[in-house]
């Protein structure tokens, strides 16, 4: 009997509110009734016949304001699909308005309800436009929307007894379409609110010099899992869920995902441990491997590497902690090349030393102050060979092309001073060739 009783409510409620509306539909055919619709009518062909007129003229004058903020001209389109909707709203309420002056308000009645029906439905379109995310800002609409529409009919009551009918039953849980609803509107709001508050606090904390980047990084992660977190469990405490049980299934899962997410796990630890100890951050030049290249963002799971050809590499964050990782800009900017080449035996080592250093030198980027040096490393088979180091400060511009840079240098300065770089040169002799001669 208890099953039967929330079913057989829902069965009167509806009923009831279908007699309502059999009520209402026999009312239009009233003089007044009636009037007011075709004033709506006429209201709405109005509204679209000016929105043909003005959205034009509105378009072309957005696309002369050059210079204007993103958010400004964002507004303006929002206002310009919606035109046709604001028009009717304030066409409806000024008659609206008028009617009241000039008659009685059961005269204006229907026109009212309208009124305030088109000026909420367009003042939760405009607010929604704030939510970045398309699934959840047209929950959040649709939803409110029907809130909206359910409050100025004045049928909240009825809908909510109804919405509260439709449970299912699990022990002592009872978990109804009314809660699931109201869980998945507040938590909603609560999410695009933490979002543009996250948003907003970002921005804030990138632009404070006082934090480095890494701890810049960290601290924004935090505070995202700290506003997502409070919005979800806020949410549901604000419907009614008891989230005793929901604690102990949270452990059961976390230690399966423990066992089955591994990998996912060691990444975000992993993560947390580079951005706590700074050993990289974003701008850093890092060489991994075959890998080298600039960071561009520190995520949860992975490290963003952009090379000097264009690609970018998602590189784990396990493979930080545990692989040898060469970091260009650690502690300071500076770093130290070197570049081998052989002269010939034929040319004075001391004169050779000292035009390779000058040379280098001559190069922009190769530091003055950092001294540069030229080594004999060895006599080879055809060439004295040597090694030729120096210094920059901005390895983010590159090595490969500092390197090419000196190399020139060396050409242009050993052509200058006839020192040449000499080749292996073989001998090749024909022995069959040469016993034939000896026959003869």
């Amino acid at each position: 009997m208890d099953e039967e009783t929330p079913q057989a409510d829902v069965i009167e409620i509806g009923q009831g509110i279908w007699a309502d509306t059999e009520i209402f539909l026999a009312s239009l055919l009233r003089p007044w009734n009636a009037y007011q619709v075709l004033i709506m009518l006429g209201l709405l062909l109005a509204a679209y016949l000016l929105r043909r007129w003005l959205a034009p003229i509105l378009h072309e004058w957005l696309r002369t304001r050059e210079g204007w903020p993103k958010w400004r001209l964002r507004y303006l389109l929002v206002v310009h699909k919606r035109m046709g909707l604001i028009l009717f709203v304030v066409g409806i309420w000024t008659v609206v308005l008028v009617m009241r002056e000039v008659t009685w308000p059961s005269r204006s009645y229907l026109l009212a309800i309208v009124a305030e029906l088109s000026l909420a439905w367009l003042v939760v379109a405009l607010a929604t436009r704030l939510i970045a995310n398309n699934l959840l800002r047209l929950v959040i609409r649709y939803g409110a929307w029907i809130w909206v529409t359910l409050s100025v009919l004045n049928v909240t009551d009825e809908a909510e007894a109804i919405l509260d009918g439709i449970a299912i039953t699990a022990g002592e849980m009872r978990l109804s379409l009314l809660v699931v609803l109201q869980a998945v509107l507040i938590v909603g709001v609560l999410f695009a609110g933490a979002r543009v508050v996250s948003r907003a606090t970002a921005v804030r904390i990138q632009e404070t010099t006082d934090l480095s980047p890494s701890m810049r990084v960290l601290t924004v992660k935090f505070l995202q899992l700290v506003l997502y977190g409070a919005a979800f469990f806020i949410g549901l405490r604000a419907v009614g869920v008891d989230l005793t049980g929901l604690a102990v299934l949270s452990g059961a899962i976390g230690v399966g995902l423990g066992f089955g997410l591994q990998k996912v796990v060691s990444n975000l630890v992993s993560g947390v441990i580079l951005l706590l100890d700074k050993s990289i951050k974003p701008g850093d030049v890092i060489s991994l491997g075959q890998t080298f290249g600039w960071i561009n963002t520190l995520g949860a799971r992975y490290v963003s590497i952009t090379t000097r050809d264009g690609r970018e590499y998602l590189i784990p964050n396990e493979d930080l902690i545990t692989g040898q990782v060469v970091n260009w800009s650690h502690s300071n900017d500076f770093v130290r090349l070197d570049i081998h080449f052989g002269t010939s035996y034929d040319d004075d080592p001391h004169l050779v030393r000292k035009i390779a250093i000058e040379a280098a030198q001559s190069v922009e980027r190769v530091l003055s102050h950092q001294k540069t040096v030229c080594h004999i490393t060895g006599f080879g088979d055809s060439s004295v060979d040597y090694v030729l180091r120096f210094w920059i400060s901005d390895p983010t511009q590159g090595l490969t092309n500092i390197r090419g840079n000196v190399y020139l240098a060396l050409w242009d300065a050993f052509q200058a001073n006839g020192i040449s770089i000499p080749f292996p040169q073989r001998e090749v002799r024909m022995l069959g060739s040469e016993q034939g001669q000896k026959d003869r």
